[in-house]
């Protein structure tokens, strides 16, 4: 699988914004074949920064950047946003998530 993180650092008049701004970006990926998950997250320590993880099977993601609304997405993000994205994207072994070892929940 393609799994992806990304961290946006949000103009403060954007921050309560934000999940309306990608909200029509963010149902169109998850209806997308082949998308496994798309789930933002907002930080506890800085609510002007959001975490965006995803991922898909190895043969959807460049679909996924080449749909019209990723490409929407790219040119209505630019003014909500204080710097470019941090990304890691890596192909990886995994097919979903797995349970955590060192914390059982019984």
């Amino acid at each position: 699988m393609i799994f992806i993180v990304v961290k946006f650092h949000v103009k403060p008049d954007w921050s309560d914004r934000w999940i309306a701004l990608t909200k029509d970006f963010t149902e169109a990926t998850r209806r997308e074949p082949g998308n496994l998950w798309f789930d933002w997250s907002r930080s506890v320590e800085d609510p002007h920064r959001f975490v965006l993880v995803e991922a898909f099977d190895d043969d959807a993601a460049e679909a996924h950047v080449n749909s019209e609304h990723f490409s929407r997405a790219m040119q209505d993000m630019p003014q909500a946003l204080v710097e470019t994205p941090e990304i890691i994207s890596e192909k990886i072994s995994a097919d979903g998530w797995g349970r955590m070892g060192e914390l059982t929940v019984p």
